[in-house]
């Protein structure tokens, strides 16, 4: 899990950004430091939680094992995943994630409703690294 990038459970899960004070600009993963809009007179940045829901803006499949700082386990098989990039509904910033297992691209279609839900990135004995997946509206997990 990276902290701060998410939080909550179940129909509470939601990413977490900033919003600047004197913009209004958000931001996605967090800032902490300054305003990243280079026309901003500087505004203080404020936590905020993000939109559940947003639009698929595009999609694709990966079907090969990325390079580092990817974290795979280079002794078990690659298994391909389908990532979406969503423009959330309020803020109108664009955030890329996986699906959910199962969804392909077959599934997905430009301006498709999806939804946030908790996901596992990847797991061994030891430790469980959670995630985002989209999900698009009306599927269960």
């Amino acid at each position: 899990m990276v902290a701060g990038w998410f939080a909550g459970e179940g129909k509470d899960f939601h990413l977490v950004g900033t919003r600047c004070s004197a913009c209004g600009s958000v931001f996605f993963p967090r800032e902490d430091t300054f305003c990243r809009n280079p026309g901003c007179p500087d505004g203080q940045l404020h936590t905020v939680r993000l939109s559940r829901y947003g639009r698929i803006w595009s999609y694709t499949d990966s079907q090969y094992r990325p390079p580092s700082p990817y974290v795979t386990n280079p002794e078990l098989p690659w298994e391909p995943c389908t990532l979406v990039a969503v423009e959330l509904e309020a803020e109108r910033i664009v955030v890329l994630g996986r699906a959910v297992p199962g969804v392909t691209v077959a599934d997905l279609e430009v301006g498709g409703q999806v939804e946030v839900v908790p996901g596992v990135l990847s797991e061994d004995a030891e430790t469980t690294w959670t995630t985002w997946h989209w999900r698009p509206t009306g599927v269960a997990i």
